[in-house]
């Protein structure tokens, strides 16, 4: 979001010359007075204000100590809670222990990612074969004092001899491109500034990648990106020779992902005008002609090729089928030929290796795989340790095995090596986490939504739990943007659950549980569905006694914090609590700021009459009304956040402070040096803790029970 300047500290900020709004909603709380302008917006004749406009400048001093003042009304309430520190150290304990990644092969080495269990960002590993000694690659922990430069790729040239690597400072979205020598392991003088979404797509002595122009000082968190262009950087040379390739100067807002095939005889171009429908255009480094050519048109539906099979190309895509399928599909002639086909089940990802197609279909949320021969022949499915979730099983053309991760709610994720000949499973790695898994339970339920559609959820909880109303519940969902949610494990749930609580996680419409029928039912004008889903699954977990509204916590980041502020104006009775994190809380303004203009896809935009009336409807800053019993809120975002910039946050934080006159807190907790996510691991562990303690503490619990762990 927008970087916040700390530049001097008031608690209460008086403006000269300005009117201040009076807070009284809690006798326990001073919160900070937010100064009010008469700004106003008429959108298709309808008059909307905007006081707060001034918190979008985070370069202001005004807006940076605005920012100290409510971080220290909300760490001051935070420290009064006796448990807070317990919190924090049991997330620690629980979080420590080795995490490893996938190993991936290039040539005799293989690659792999290890956080040893505290360190704030985990460290790139590679050793020649299974079993030989690892040396350190990359390791981001020793690139900045506070932990907060973060590795975010690393792509091996074919052969192996050098690698392109970038880095992400303070949790922005901005990286910087690195080249590696993989012989010595020393960094090359290369360097290439202002890139964002996009990889290093190898070909020969160099790679394709995507960049912005430089943005305007001072504004390189929260100006408009536009005008994305596709470069080939050429290894060893300075940024300012590379070959621009491709640009399109009459369609600013596109995004434009360059990517090569394995044999590099393929460069693909990847064109979206938002996060749904793409155009897919491509050279053949074997034509004579070697101008882009048009392989799909778009972007009604979405596409991506997997991998080239000789002269052809394999195809993932939606066009004629909601649930998608793979096609393989003859540049020369643009004939889509099933490869294969759709299923009652969503193919939610394919890859190749070792001369196969490994498809992964969701059934009910769940992963299943199975493997096809490059003729497009059903070869078998794999058998998994169970229902959950898998990633994985990408590698190359020679491979002779693979590896994929396993997880699941209780079952930490667990990495297994596939025998592609011999179609064999076996365990390579088992994490060891301090809790016992028999002690918890995963059931998926389903529910019926306000229009009669039937919704799953997961419920995980400790096992022999009573159903009597008074169990600590958080409710969490997403509901947008083609993104699902599986199951998975993380750590950070556990001392929550030891404190008898239930993880609720819905799939609610938007996302891609159930294709592409499921996520336009959650889309534009149809948004409203998302918000009754997520109503219904409150109405469930409260109706079949999991919980009460004076025990259920509603939590969602980014789309899911638009979900808790929509939710929470059209149903606060439902909840004790609410966390919405780094959320898209101004639907009429989002589209102005960094890259906001690619969500229009999914929500529409306030400069269509008809979509505004939809998105005005629902916005959560717009529909803050004096008189609602709005729950305990804590907002929560970052100075760094360049993605959902924090004025979203600002802006709503201020107008529920000034609206809402009860006695539950409305605090919002604004982490530095981080972004969209927590930046390193002891600031998530910081923020979790936080958010747990400031949970349970309005849920009116005073005290922690002990956490049953494992014996040592």
């Amino acid at each position: 979001m927008l970087k916040a300047i700390f530049t001097g500290f008031f608690l209460m900020l008086e403006i000269s010359g300005a009117t201040a709004q009076s807070n009284s909603a809690s006798p326990s709380l001073n919160y900070p007075q937010t100064r009010k302008t008469d700004q106003t917006d008429d959108y298709h004749g309808t008059k909307v204000a905007d006081p707060y406009r001034w918190l979008e400048d985070d370069r202001s001093a005004e807006t940076g100590a605005w920012v100290k003042a409510q971080n220290a009304v909300t760490f001051g309430y935070l420290e009064q809670i006796p448990y807070r520190k317990q919190l924090q150290n049991r997330l620690e304990q629980i979080i420590n222990y080795p995490r490893y990644s996938a190993p991936g092969r290039k040539g005799e080495w293989f690659y792999f990612y290890k956080n040893d269990g505290l360190q704030n960002q985990a460290v790139l590993y590679r050793q020649k074969g299974l079993d030989a000694t690892p040396e350190v690659v990359i390791d981001p922990n020793k690139l900045s004092t506070d932990g907060t430069t973060r590795l975010t790729s690393f792509d091996l040239s074919k052969n192996g001899r050098y690698a392109a690597y970038a880095l992400s400072k303070a949790g922005s979205d901005w990286q910087e491109i690195f080249v590696m020598d993989m012989q010595t392991l020393q960094s090359l003088p290369d360097k290439l500034e202002w890139v964002k979404f996009t990889g290093a797509a190898w070909q020969g002595d160099g790679f394709f990648y995507s960049r912005y122009d430089h943005p305007a000082d001072g504004q390189e968190l929260s100006s408009k990106n536009e005008f994305m262009k596709v470069y080939f950087h050429r290894q060893g040379t300075p940024q300012a020779q590379d070959q621009l390739i491709y640009e399109d100067k009459t369609h600013p807002l596109r995004y434009f992902f360059a990517q090569t095939t394995e044999d590099e005889r393929f460069l693909i171009l990847n064109i979206s005008e938002g996060t749904d429908g793409s155009e897919i255009w491509y050279k053949d480094a074997q034509a004579k002609d070697q101008t882009f050519k048009r392989l799909v048109e778009g972007f009604k539906y979405n596409y991506s090729v997997v991998d080239n099979a000789g002269d052809q190309l394999l195809v993932y895509h939606n066009n004629g089928a909601p649930n998608y399928k793979v096609s393989k599909v003859d540049p020369k002639t643009g004939q889509f030929r099933d490869f294969v086909g759709e299923k009652p089940e969503k193919l939610d990802q394919a890859n190749t290796a070792g001369g196969k197609l490994f498809v992964n279909y969701l059934k009910d949320v769940t992963s299943r795989i199975y493997v096809y021969d490059l003729a497009g022949k059903l070869e078998n499915e794999v058998q998994l340790p169970g229902l959950g979730t898998v990633s994985g099983f990408g590698g190359q053309k020679e491979d002779t095995f693979v590896f994929y991760t396993f997880t699941s709610f209780t079952f930490p994720p667990t990495i297994y090596r596939y025998e592609i000949a011999t179609k064999k499973t076996t365990l390579f790695r088992q994490p060891e986490v301090d809790f016992k898994p028999a002690d918890y339970e995963t059931k998926q339920v389903f529910f019926t939504s306000k229009d009669g559609t039937r919704v799953p959820m997961f419920l995980t909880y400790r096992k022999g739990m009573k159903l009597d109303g008074t169990n600590p519940t958080i409710l969490y969902g997403y509901g947008g943007f083609n993104i699902s949610l599986p199951p998975s494990f993380s750590a950070m749930l556990l001392p929550f659950l030891e404190q008898g609580g239930i993880y609720a996680q819905v799939n609610l419409r938007g996302g891609s549980e159930y294709g592409e029928t499921w996520h336009e039912q959650g889309m534009k004008l149809k948004k409203q569905n998302v918000f009754d889903d997520c109503i219904a699954a409150a109405e469930y977990l409260i109706a079949q006694k999991y919980t009460s509204p004076q025990k259920l916590a509603l939590r969602g980041g980014s789309n899911g914090g638009l979900l808790v502020g929509a939710v929470i104006n059209q149903r606060p009775d439902l909840f004790r609590v609410a966390i919405p994190q780094v959320g898209v809380m101004d639907m009429l303004r989002f589209h102005k700021f960094t890259v906001g203009w690619g969500w229009v896809s999914d929500y529409g935009s306030s400069d269509n009459a008809d979509e505004f009336k939809a998105i005005y409807q629902y916005s959560p800053l717009h529909n803050i009304k004096e008189g609602i019993p709005y729950p305990a809120t804590m907002i929560m975002t970052a100075d760094h956040d360049d993605r959902v910039v924090p004025a979203h946050s600002f802006k709503y934080a201020a107008t529920l402070q000034e609206k809402y006159k009860g006695p539950n807190p409305v605090l919002i907790r604004i982490e530095t040096n981080s972004g969209h996510g927590a930046s390193n691991t002891k600031k998530n562990i910081e923020s979790t803790a936080d958010l747990y303690a400031f949970t349970l503490w309005n849920m009116g619990i005073k005290s922690l029970k002990e956490p049953s762990v494992k014996s040592k």
